[in-house]
């Protein structure tokens, strides 16, 4: 389950829960964005925060881990480079890429995206006002390619990073957004604080 994770929260968690039982999988690997996008037109937390954080929030889960490999590579991040390193590491293991609709629905602009679609299962974990586009998804890939695409339905859980880092910033509570142990990293750091803005 990659992303930027900018904070993580529960509705990350939940929603890799929720697949890795009803597929099920053995392991859910979290795997923190090198380069997260500027939304909102505010300052990211630093790659290392946004792995501690992940670290923290996913600790109480035996079946839940953290990679750093995107962190660690040098130039460009590219997923299909991602997943073809973890293949090589895996020893024959199945993999599972667990993302959302509205990622799904981008696909076709991502590096080699149809090498992609073929080098492993999609996840797509679906919530409410964020369908997955079939039409597009039909235009731009071959009904082979599109087998290695899994719907499934998650909880429809609308928590955004972006809408944690709005109520950091106006000083107003996170609890239950995000893990507690999330939390207090973000207190203790002074993460997505108003002096983060962007000039």
């Amino acid at each position: 389950m990659g992303g930027t994770f900018d904070p993580i929260h529960m509705g990350h968690l939940i929603t890799a829960e929720m697949v890795r039982c009803a597929v099920p999988l053995d392991e859910v690997l979290f795997i923190p964005s090198a380069r997260p996008p500027h939304k909102d037109g505010t300052r990211a937390a630093s790659p290392e925060d946004r792995l501690a954080m992940t670290k923290r929030a996913v600790q109480e889960n035996p079946h839940f881990s953290v990679s750093d490999i995107e962190l660690k590579r040098d130039g460009l991040s590219y997923t299909v480079d991602t997943i073809a390193e973890l293949q090589s590491r895996s020893h024959g293991a199945t993999l599972f890429f667990i993302t959302g609709a509205d990622a799904m629905n981008d696909l076709y602009l991502w590096h080699e995206p149809k090498r992609l679609l073929r080098s492993c299962q999609f996840i797509v974990a679906t919530r409410q006002g964020v369908p997955l586009d079939e039409l597009l998804l039909a235009e731009k890939f071959t009904a082979e390619e599109r087998s290695h695409i899994q719907v499934l339905p998650t909880p429809h859980l609308e928590i955004a990073s972006s809408t944690i880092r709005a109520r950091i910033r106006e000083g107003l509570s996170i609890r239950y957004l995000v893990p507690r142990t999330v939390e207090e990293y973000i207190e203790k750091r002074g993460l997505y604080r108003e002096h983060d803005k962007e000039l």
